[in-house]
C-alpha cells in the first residue's frame, strides 16, 4: 500500500514538472519585463546570504523597483518567511505566478542551482553569487559523490550544465575564482567583487551595535559568546534528504571549562538541525539554524568549526578560530578532500580528540585568544579576504544596472 502510494505521488509529481515545462517553453518566447529581479536563496529556503544582501541594496537604490523585486521562496516556507521578513515580496516556487515571473524576468540572481528542466528566457541574465569560499572539493572536482539520490557522472553532468546557464558569477577572491572556474567548468564572466553578504561584517563591528544585537539575539549584551559551526557529512544519511548528527563533545565538559557568562550558539546545517541534544542546558545552548549567520559572526568571540567554509568569512573580523576536525582522516581522503593543506593552512589550533579540544577552550577562557597563531591568521586573512570590502553589494548594483544600460 506504501509503495503503491509512493508511486502515486511520483506520477503526480512528474505530470505537474511536465506540465510547468509546456508552460515555462511557451512564456520564455516573451521579451522580459526591464527591472523586474528574482532573487533566491538556498532553493528558496530562506531570505538571507549574498542575494538578501544584494536585494536589500537594490531597492535602497532603485526604490521605484521594488514591486518588481522578488524572492522565490519553497511553498512549505512561504507563511514562515511572509511572517519573518513583511515587506519583502515574495513569490511561492513551481506555482503559476512564479512561472511567470521566472519567464519574464531582467535578472535572477541566486545563489544556488536551480533545476535543469527549467529553461530561462534568452533576455534573463542569470547572476550566480554561490555561497562560499570552498576548501572541500566541488562539482566536477569530486571524485565520488555519496549523496543519496545520485551518482557521480549523473551529479557532474548536472552540475556542469547548469554552470554554463550563469551569465555572471561572483568570486570572493582569486582562490575561489581559479577553483569555481575548473570545477563549475564556468566559461561567462567572473564578478571579482568579494561577497556581497560580507558588506555587514566591515560595517557593523563596533562595540555599541554588537552588544545591542547580542542583547535582542541572546538576552545578555555581556555574555562572552562562542559558536560551534559544523559542516554536514554528504555519507551520514538516514535517506535521502534526513541526515544524521551527534555532537562530538561533552556538553557538561565544554561548560567545565568556560566562565558562567559563556553561551554556546550551535550553528547546524540546515538538514541536521533536527538531530540535536541539548537536554539540560537549554539555558546556555542556543541552536540557531535560521539566523543570518552573519549575525552570529558579529556577536561571536570565538567560532569553533571543522570543514564549513564560515572559516572564510569569519576571518574577515580577525576573531579567533578554533577548529575541531575529529573525522579528518575520512573526510580529507574518502568524503570530499580538500583544495589547500588543510593542516597547515587553517588560521587557528587544529584539534582532532576531544581532550585537545577542551583544553584549547580553556586557553580560550583565560586569555581571550590562543597563542602563537598571528602570523599564520594574517596569511590566510591576505589569500581569503583581501577583496572583500563594505561596498560589494553597491558594486554589484552598478553592474546590474550597467547590462541594462547596455540592451
Amino acid at each position: 500500500m506504501i509503495k503503491l502510494k509512493n508511486k502515486i505521488i511520483k506520477m503526480i509529481k512528474l505530470f505537474i514538472r511536465f506540465c510547468l515545462i509546456i508552460l515555462n517553453d511557451i512564456l520564455i518566447i516573451f521579451p522580459v519585463k526591464k527591472n523586474l529581479v528574482v532573487f533566491e536563496s538556498f532553493k528558496g529556503k530562506d531570505i538571507n546570504d549574498n542575494p538578501a544582501a544584494i536585494y536589500d541594496e537594490w531597492i535602497k537604490e532603485f526604490p521605484e523597483y521594488k514591486n518588481l523585486a522578488y524572492f522565490a521562496v519553497k511553498v512549505s516556507e512561504f507563511k514562515t518567511l511572509k511572517t519573518k521578513y513583511p515587506d519583502v515580496k515574495m513569490v511561492r516556487r513551481f506555482l503559476p505566478k512564479w512561472v511567470w515571473i521566472m519567464a519574464r524576468s531582467n535578472f535572477w540572481i541566486f545563489n544556488s542551482r536551480t533545476p535543469n528542466w527549467w529553461k530561462k528566457n534568452k533576455g534573463t541574465t542569470y547572476m550566480q553569487t554561490w555561497h562560499g569560499t570552498p576548501l572541500k572539493k566541488l562539482g566536477i572536482d569530486i571524485a565520488n559523490v555519496k549523496m543519496p539520490g545520485t551518482d557521480t557522472d549523473k551529479y557532474k553532468r548536472r552540475f556542469v550544465n547548469e554552470a554554463h546557464r550563469w551569465d555572471y558569477l561572483i568570486a570572493p577572491n582569486q582562490y575561489s575564482h581559479q577553483i569555481f572556474a575548473r570545477a563549475f567548468d564556468f566559461n561567462n564572466k567572473f564578478l571579482d567583487i568579494g561577497y556581497p553578504r560580507n558588506d555587514v561584517l566591515y560595517n557593523s563591528d563596533n562595540s555599541k551595535s554588537i552588544a545591542k544585537l547580542k542583547y535582542s539575539l541572546i538576552g545578555n549584551k555581556k555574555a562572552k559568546v562562542i559558536t560551534y559551526a559544523p559542516t554536514w557529512r554528504d555519507d551520514d544519511y538516514k535517506t535521502k534528504g534526513v541526515y544524521n548528527f551527534e555532537l562530538p563533545f561533552s556538553l557538561k565538559q565544554f561548560f567545565d571549562n568556560v566562565d558562567e557568562n559563556t553561551i554556546l550558539i550551535i550553528r547546524p546545517h540546515y538538514l541536521v538541525k533536527d538531530a540535536i541534544d541539548i537536554s539540560g542546558y537549554e539555558d546556555r545552548v542556543k541552536i540557531m539554524a535560521e539566523e543570518d549567520i552573519s549575525n552570529l559572526y558579529l556577536i561571536s568571540d570565538l567560532l569553533i568549526t571543522d570543514y564549513s567554509s564560515v572559516m572564510f568569512d569569519y576571518a574577515n573580523l580577525r576573531r579567533p578560530m578554533l577548529f575541531f576536525a575529529y573525522d579528518l582522516n575520512h573526510y580529507e581522503e574518502e568524503l570530499r578532500g580538500f583544495y589547500f593543506d588543510y593542516k597547515k593552512d587553517v588560521p587557528g589550533p587544529l584539534v582532532q580528540d576531544a581532550n585537545s579540544f577542551y583544553n584549547k577552550i580553556n586557553e580560550f577562557n583565560e586569555i581571550g585568544k590562543f597563542k602563537d597563531y598571528d602570523n599564520q591568521f594574517n596569511l590566510f586573512y591576505d589569500k581569503f579576504c583581501s577583496w572583500e570590502s563594505a561596498n560589494s553589494s553597491k558594486t554589484f548594483v552598478k553592474i546590474m544596472r550597467g547590462i541594462n544600460n547596455e540592451r
